[in-house]
C-alpha cells in the first residue's frame, strides 16, 4: 500500500470540491451578500491546497489496490468535511472550528443534524453551500469521482465497492464501473430536477426550492429554517417532500431498471423495495391511528398528515420536521426512531443498516427455525428468487455485530461526559444512522448546539463510521490492514 499515491488522489478531490464553492459565490455576487471576500478566500485555499497536494505526489499515481481504496474513501471522508467547513468560519465569524467540522460532516454524511441556530437570518450563500455539500454526499463523493474523473477509472472498482451502501456490493447496471456510477448519477439528478420544480409549483420560491431539493433527494434534513417545514405550514409543500422522500429511500438502480424496461414492474417485484414501502407506509398509518386515539390530534386527517410526513421523514433519514414530535407519547417516536435504523433500501441515498439486511437477517433466523424441526432439509435463504450465500450472511452476521458494538460504546462515551442518558442513546442512533434529530437535548425542536466540544466530536466521528458503513473505516484501526 502506498500512501502518497491515495494522497495525489486525495489531491485531485480536493481541487475538484473547491470547485463547488463557486455555487454559492455565483449566488452571494447575485444578492449581494456581503460574504464574497470569505467565498473567494475559502475557495482559493482549497484548490491551492488539492492541486499541490496533486503536484506534489503526481509521481506516485498508479493503479489502485483493494487496501488503497479503503484508505482513500476513509481520508476523502475525513479531510473533505475540513475544507467544507472552511467557507462556513469564514462567512460565520464567531462559529467554532468544532461546530464548522461538524457541521461539514452532517452535511457530507446527509445527517442533517445541525448546531447553529438563528438559520432564518443567515446569508442565502450559507445555505446554498450547506444543502450543495448535503446534495454532493448524499450519493457519495466517490461515486461522483468515479464516474468524472478519468483518473479513477484505474481501480475504480475498489472505491466503488467501498462507498456504496449494502451487503451485495458487486452488483452493477453496467460492464463498466464508471458507466455504472454515470448511470447512477443521471437518475439522481433527474429526480433532483424534478423535485426542484415539485417544490417550486408547490409555492416555494426558487431558491428555497434549490435548497430544499438538495437536502430532500439526499434524505440530509438541512433546512434554510429554524422551523424548517413548518416555516410554510403546507400540505401541498409536505406532499411534494413526502413523494421525493419515498422515491429516494429506494435503491436508485431501479429507476434505471424502470426506464430500461419501460415499467414500474421491477420496484414492486424487488423484495427490498415492497418492504420498505409496506413498512415507512404502514407504521405511517398505524402511528396516525395510534395519535388519534391517544387525542394527540382531534382529527385522523389531522392525525394521519403529521404521521405520514414525520414517520416517512425519519424512517427514510432526511430528518425534516413540521412540529416537535418529541411531544408525541414515547411510542410514536421512539418508533420513528426505530425505522430510521433500518427502512431505507440498499443503493439508496438513506443511512441506517439497510432494510436488505433486515431481511436477510429474518430470513436466516427462519431458515434457523426450520433446521431445527428438519435438520435434514435443503432450505437455502433467497431473496428475489437468488439463493444467497454463506459469504454474503456472514457479511451480513458481522455488519450487525460491529453495528450493535459501535452503538453502545459510542453511548458509553457520551454518557461518560455527562450526557443525560436519553440524549445520549438517541444522539448516537441518530448520527450513526444518519437520522439528524434525536431526543432529549438534541430533539427537533432544537439541535446539537447544546453539546460540549468533545460530545460534539464523538457525535461526529458517529456520522462518519455510519456512513461509511462502519466497517469501511473500522478496518482502518486494525494492525493486519497496515502490514505489507
Amino acid at each position: 500500500m502506498d500512501a502518497l499515491a491515495v494522497v495525489a488522489m486525495i489531491g485531485r478531490m480536493v481541487a475538484m470540491f473547491s470547485l463547488l464553492m463557486l455555487v454559492p459565490l455565483a449566488w452571494a455576487v447575485y444578492a449581494a451578500e456581503p460574504v464574497v471576500d470569505a467565498l473567494v478566500k475559502a475557495a482559493a485555499t482549497s484548490f491551492a491546497i488539492g492541486v499541490a497536494a496533486s503536484l506534489l505526489t503526481r509521481r506516485f499515481r498508479r493503479e489502485l489496490q483493494p487496501r488503497d481504496g479503503f484508505l482513500l474513501v476513509g481520508l476523502t471522508w475525513t479531510v473533505l468535511p475540513a475544507f467544507g467547513a472552511l467557507p462556513l468560519l469564514l462567512m460565520l465569524p464567531g462559529s467554532s472550528v468544532t461546530d464548522a467540522y461538524f457541521e461539514a460532516v452532517s452535511a457530507l454524511t446527509a445527517s442533517g443534524a445541525t448546531v447553529f441556530s438563528g438559520l432564518d437570518a443567515m446569508p442565502g450563500a450559507v445555505h446554498v453551500w450547506r444543502c450543495l455539500m448535503t446534495w454532493v454526499g448524499g450519493l457519495g463523493i466517490i461515486v461522483l469521482a468515479v464516474a468524472i474523473l478519468p483518473m479513477l477509472g484505474i481501480g475504480g472498482s475498489q472505491l466503488f465497492r467501498a462507498e456504496v451502501t449494502g451487503p451485495m456490493k458487486d452488483s452493477k447496471l453496467t460492464p463498466r464501473i464508471a458507466d455504472t456510477a454515470r448511470a447512477i448519477w443521471g437518475v439522481y439528478v433527474l429526480l433532483s430536477l424534478a423535485c426542484a420544480l415539485a417544490y417550486r409549483a408547490a409555492g416555494m420560491s426558487w431558491f428555497d426550492a434549490f435548497v430544499h431539493m438538495g437536502s430532500t433527494v439526499s434524505l440530509g434534513g438541512f433546512s434554510s429554517y429554524d422551523a424548517s417545514f413548518g416555516h410554510w405550514n403546507s400540505p401541498a409543500i409536505e406532499a411534494v417532500s413526502v413523494v421525493f422522500m419515498m422515491l429516494s429511500g429506494v435503491n436508485l438502480t431501479m429507476y434505471y431498471v424502470v426506464w430500461r424496461e419501460r415499467s414500474p414492474a421491477p420496484l414492486w417485484r424487488n423484495a427490498e423495495a415492497r418492504a420498505f414501502y409496506l413498512v415507512v407506509l404502514g407504521s405511517a398509518m398505524l402511528i396516525a391511528l395510534y395519535l388519534w386515539a391517544s387525542g394527540a390530534y382531534a382529527s385522523l386527517t389531522l392525525a394521519l398528515r403529521h404521521s405520514l410526513f414525520h414517520v416517512v421523514s425519519v424512517a427514510t433519514t432526511a430528518g425534516y420536521a413540521t412540529y416537535d414530535y418529541a411531544q408525541w407519547p414515547l411510542f410514536a417516536s421512539l418508533w420513528m426512531i426505530l425505522l430510521g435504523c433500518f427502512a431505507t433500501c440498499a443503493g439508496s441515498t438513506g443511512g441506517g443498516i439497510k432494510m436488505v439486511r433486515l431481511i436477510l437477517l429474518l430470513k436466516q433466523a427462519r431458515h434457523e427455525f426450520v433446521r431445527i424441526v428438519h435438520p435434514n432439509v435443503v432450505n437455502p435463504v433467497v431473496l428475489n428468487g437468488r439463493a444467497i450465500g454463506d459469504r454474503t450472511m456472514q457479511n451480513v452476521i458481522g455488519y450487525m455485530m460491529t453495528y450493535g458494538a459501535v452503538l453502545v460504546g459510542l453511548t458509553m462515551a457520551l454518557l461518560a461526559t455527562g450526557l443525560e442518558p436519553v440524549t445520549a442513546f438517541t444522539a448516537v442512533i441518530a448520527c450513526v444512522n444518519n437520522i439528524g434529530p434525536g431526543l432529549g437535548e438534541v430533539g427537533p425542536a432544537v439541535n446539537y448546539g447544546s453539546l460540549s466540544d468533545v460530545q460534539t466530536w464523538i457525535c461526529a466521528f458517529a456520522m462518519l463510521v455510519g456512513r461509511l458503513e462502519l466497517l469501511t473505516v473500522l478496518v482502518l484501526f486494525m494492525p493486519a490492514f497496515w502490514r505489507d
